[in-house]
């Protein structure tokens, strides 16, 4: 079995942003360039699905996400903030955590399958403790993949 979506490295980042729209931005622009993906296309989808209601899910994370003509797979990033952003959640709580995912338009199944995994990822208070406590985007990176490939075994 293979993994819902894939992330790659240089998409893992610790990122300085002050406002929900930077961080969108910046992760436009991050899945532009891991994914050679055009940045502006990108954040136009995210902003039209963050107009249907936050992504804000609650405890210090936040679940941007879109479906994108041309993607082959579902492609992720992940930001740990430096300093927690409000963000609408549902909880009103800012958030800390930024876990974005791009899937290709007609993957409508497989996107719910990939943003449930995400979610339940996110929801383990243990895994959060260790994202936010990593020292760095290696780190992150290295606890992420191995969750990810060990769901997918």
């Amino acid at each position: 079995m293979t993994a819902l979506f894939s992330i790659d490295p240089q998409a893992v980042r610790i990122v300085r942003a002050e406002t929900k729209q930077q961080i969108l931005a910046e992760l436009a622009q991050c899945f532009g360039s891991v994914y050679m993906l055009d940045t502006a296309h990108v954040l136009e989808r995210i902003e039209e699905r963050e107009t249907l209601g936050s992504t804000g899910f609650g405890r210090g994370v936040a679940i941007p996400h879109a479906r994108l003509e041309g993607l082959a797979r579902p492609v992720a990033a992940f930001f740990r903030l430096e300093n927690p952003v409000e963000f609408a959640a549902a909880d009103g709580m800012p958030v800390d955590c930024v876990f974005g995912l791009l899937s290709p338009e007609q993957a409508g199944a497989t996107h719910l399958q990939a943003l449930a995994a995400i979610s339940r990822l996110m929801r383990d208070e243990r895994m959060h403790e260790r994202l936010t406590n990593a020292p760095g985007a290696d780190a992150i990176y290295s606890l992420l993949v191995n969750v990810i490939d060990r769901d997918a075994a």
